[in-house]
């Protein structure tokens, strides 16, 4: 299966820093719309630093994966709203 990454920019989808910190950038967006933005932001921050130590390759690129196809689904999320189209196939 390949991976969602590739749906990403190189630089941010192979660096784990640079993918937490447009998570963290995006918890920020989310929160502040929701009047939540500790909530959110706080939630990010402890997925990462659960599985801070974890070292199996195949684990760590699944939850890159994760992350990966969490900034996807708001980034079409929110286009669909802007646009009024419907971006994904259901």
């Amino acid at each position: 299966m390949p991976s969602l990454q590739t749906a990403l920019p190189p630089d941010l989808a192979n660096n784990v820093i640079r993918l937490y910190r447009e998570c963290l950038r995006r918890a920020h967006y989310i929160g502040r719309k929701n009047y939540n933005t500790e909530l959110v932001v706080n939630m990010v921050r402890q997925q990462f630093k659960k599985h801070m130590h974890e070292m199996d390759p195949d684990k760590i690129q699944k939850l890159k994966d994760d992350a990966a196809r969490g900034l996807i689904n708001h980034m079409l999320y929110e286009s669909e709203k802007l646009s009024g189209r419907k971006f994904s196939g259901m």
